[in-house]
């Protein structure tokens, strides 16, 4: 069975690893993703236990294609009843990826797909192509190159979406960049962390999850993936895969988690994250000033995503800057420390020198992480 994982451009090689972790080796690097070969066990592990994934499609074929004829010929050799059920609605995604793909008409391409469906001998009547349906199941054409990939989407919901978030916070920070840049900075656990600038908790109960060998969609409910409304979906496979899963999740950390914020509110919400992911024993919240900062262990990791200029005003950043890498010198000598900043920071100001720097984007923002080994 072949697959497709997705993620930012920049993160693909994180991907790759996580991949390799879960025992797939037969990888494909791609555009913002990788392709990868495995059996279904592998695929529905690599569905809870993927940290960094934006999405995970099926491959039903790919073609060559270069005018809408090929499209309509590769599309009679599919056998839609072998992927898709008669009553889930379905909307059609196609991605024009180069210019020579964006001569074809989306529209039309859209129509082939559709046709080709209801066209198909299914066991009662053909799925229906509805845009407006909740929670739809997805076909995806990518066109690049002369040359087609089509797939369908079996992640449902964007894998980023836990289902543990909280509002509250104006700013959060994306849980598949939280994990992304934990794994950059090669956290596992087996050193104390500290988050001083937790906001909504994304980057500690992140970390909660690497710690406790927890698998980060676990807890995403019955049907909520849009494999589980596909033909072909073992029921009790996905059941057993999960239960393995939950089994191995490890009883206590083997060192602590730490998280802290200046502002109370946002401690509340991330210790209310924290309790829905059920990891809130886990992790020690406390409200403090980075100013205040005392190492809680000798040494460890410590990691921030430190605030942007347009939240906090551009009077202030340049003086917290200068408070952060002051504090890290001073008292943190002895801790490894990574941190998230905008590419246009006044990083200069933090006076440290980081032994990498990692060019990522937080939405459509470019930052850098910045890892400084001790």
């Amino acid at each position: 069975m072949l697959w497709i994982a997705t993620c930012p451009h920049e993160t693909v090689d994180v991907l790759a690893s996580e991949l390799h972790s879960i025992g797939i080796d037969e990888q494909t690097k791609l555009y913002r993703g990788v392709m990868f070969e495995c059996d279904l066990e592998k695929a529905y592990r690599a569905h809870l236990l993927l940290r960094t994934a934006s999405r995970i499609q099926r491959v039903v074929t790919k073609f060559d294609l270069s005018d809408l004829s090929m499209l309509q010929t590769a599309l009679k050799n599919i056998n839609w009843p072998e992927w898709l059920r008669s009553h889930r609605p379905f909307i059609v995604r196609p991605t024009l990826a180069d210019p020579e793909a964006q001569k074809l008409s989306e529209e039309t391409i859209i129509n082939s797909v559709v046709q080709s469906i209801q066209k198909s001998k299914f066991e009662k009547s053909p799925p229906k192509f509805d845009p407006e349906a909740d929670n739809p199941i997805t076909i995806v054409l990518f066109i690049r190159g002369g040359s087609c990939v089509l797939g369908i989407d079996t992640a449902g919901r964007a894998l980023h979406k836990r289902g543990w978030r909280t509002t509250g916070h104006p700013a959060v920070l994306k849980e598949t960049l939280a994990a992304t840049i934990l794994l950059l900075a090669g956290y596992n656990g087996d050193e104390p962390l500290l988050d001083p600038m937790c906001g909504s908790g994304t980057i500690p109960i992140e970390a909660a999850y690497i710690a406790l060998n927890k698998a980060p969609l676990i807890h995403r409910g019955k049907d909520d993936f849009a494999l589980e409304h596909l033909a072909g979906f073992d029921r009790a496979l996905w059941r057993r895969v999960s239960d393995q899963l939950r089994a191995q999740k490890k009883s206590s950390l083997k060192e602590p988690i730490h998280a802290s914020d200046i502002k109370a509110e946002f401690v509340e919400v991330a210790r209310a994250s924290a309790l829905r992911a059920r990891v809130e024993k886990y992790i020690n919240f406390s409200v403090k000033a980075f100013a205040d900062l005392e190492p809680p262990a000798p040494s460890g990791l410590l990691i921030a995503n430190l605030p942007y200029g347009e939240r906090i005003g551009s009077g202030i950043i340049d003086q917290l800057y200068r408070e952060v890498g002051q504090v890290i010198k001073q008292r943190f000598s002895k801790w490894r420390v990574a941190l998230l900043v905008p590419s246009a920071a006044p990083i200069h100001l933090l006076a440290l020198k980081p032994t990498k720097e990692i060019s990522l984007l937080n939405g459509s923002l470019p930052v850098k992480l910045l890892i400084l080994e001790r």
